[in-house]
């Protein structure tokens, strides 16, 4: 069955039959990078090539978004292109309205939008003070020094970034706090380098000189995050044998840690001529990761760890609040349909162990909460018991073909209404 069929079903029915997986995964691009090259392309004075754009919805969105001239634009549920539209719109003196799904209404986007406003950017809230839908109505440039928390979401921070090069004078941005995700503030500075802009950054300050942008030829390389859930395959299948293509070992991309991560659950990772062979190994009798850096990989670690019986503790966790859905609230919900036990501490810190003598089979769906990431999260664990997914075309989001990839690689899949038996 093609992706297309599954992304319509109201459910899927998963299991596996033997738990031994051999496979060859042509990953989906990085989206991360797609949408920074996409807002990078866009301020270049002259047309740029880029190869290899992800198929992802988000990504969808953002194209669409740029060639077109429409006042309002609906962002959808992309994070990611309603923060970086935002900049890009403000300074580029883009006169719309910026909006989307009720979540992303529900999202903050006021750290940003201050932020804006200090370098001379008029924008207005919709609705709500601090949250999306915000009207743009004009940039008039006034202050080149911005002081900025660290510690909520790097997408702001790249935003800011990215239109730094066409602010007269450019911009100095200090940060402020813990700074997060600081692989993906290195992935925007890397790819502004590749298009001609040098950024420094010292400490907690990133300066970003005045200078066109320089139209280059850039290939997309394929997304780690999307690997992330075949490491969670290969650490849960009884034999594993998988290789996955288009990853680069000198990636851009902060995800890329996954290799490290899985290392101590269970996975070997070695690239070949081919790409990156995962197989099985030895894993480690308990756990601890800070995520800080890499909170789109926590799901799915923490999912790994439960079903291996790891005593598990997650740190740097404070983003998953402000994501698709509540990620911490409804990882811990979903876990305990497993009858796996979790504590949460202080917002930022997930316990995970058991009080069971084993992994339970779920007496109920998972729910994905409309995030991509919940449904690839669980749906490894159909590996040891059979489940159903509800609404499995959460994943166009990231990963349009994730279902029929998964299908590739011998797990049986079947559309079904909830709570039904697959036919």
């Amino acid at each position: 069955m093609e992706s297309a069929i599954f992304n319509r079903a109201a459910a899927l029915a998963l299991n596996h039959p033997n738990g031994k997986v051999k496979s060859v995964v042509a990953l989906p691009a990085s989206k991360s990078e797609s949408n920074r090259a996409l807002i990078i392309a866009a301020l270049c004075n002259h047309p740029c090539r880029l190869e290899n754009l992800s198929e992802a919805r988000d990504t969808q969105t953002m194209q669409r978004l740029l060639s077109g001239s429409e006042e309002v634009l609906d962002v959808l549920d992309a994070g990611t292109t309603m923060r970086f539209l935002t900049a890009y719109c403000a300074v580029t003196n883009r006169k719309v309205v910026l909006t989307g799904t009720a979540r992303m209404q529900e999202r903050p986007i006021g750290i940003l939008v201050d932020a804006l406003r200090e370098i001379g950017a008029d924008i207005s809230y919709e609705k709500n003070e601090g949250f999306p839908p915000v009207r743009i109505h004009g940039f008039s440039p006034r202050n080149n020094r911005v002081v900025m928390r660290g510690d909520v979401s790097s997408q702001y921070i790249s935003a800011l970034l990215m239109v730094a090069p066409i602010i007269p004078n450019g911009l100095t941005l200090q940060l402020t706090g813990k700074v997060g995700s600081r692989p993906y503030i290195a992935m925007t500075l890397q790819l502004m380098q590749r298009f001609g802009v040098e950024a420094q950054w010292e400490g907690d300050t990133i300066y970003v000189p005045q200078k066109p942008y320089t139209a280059a030829t850039y290939a997309v390389e394929s997304d780690w995050s999307a690997a992330s859930y075949w490491f969670s395959i290969a650490a849960l299948a009884k034999e594993a044998n998988i290789c996955l293509l288009g990853l680069k070992p000198d990636s851009l991309q902060g995800d890329r840690v996954i290799v490290n991560i899985m290392e101590r659950l269970g996975v070997r990772a070695q690239f070949t001529a081919q790409g990156l062979q995962l197989s099985k190994a030895p894993a480690a009798e308990c756990f601890e990761w800070d995520f800080s850096d890499c909170p789109d990989l926590a799901q799915t670690i923490a999912v790994v760890g439960a079903a291996k019986n790891i005593p598990m503790k997650l740190t740097g966790l404070e983003s998953l609040r402000i994501k698709e859905t509540d990620r911490l609230t409804a990882l811990q919900t979903e876990l305990a349909k497993f009858g796996i036990a979790t504590q949460e501490e202080g917002g930022n810190t997930l316990y995970v162990h058991y009080q069971t003598k084993s992994l339970q089979a779920p007496a109920q769906p998972i729910h994905t909460y409309k995030d991509h990431r919940m449904a690839m999260a669980f749906a490894p664990l159909a590996l040891l018991y059979p489940l159903q997914i509800e609404q499995p075309e959460v994943v166009e989001k990231s990963y349009p073909r994730y279902w029929e990839h998964l299908a590739a690689a011998g797990f049986a899949i079947q559309t079904c209404h909830l709570h039904e038996s697959p036919k």
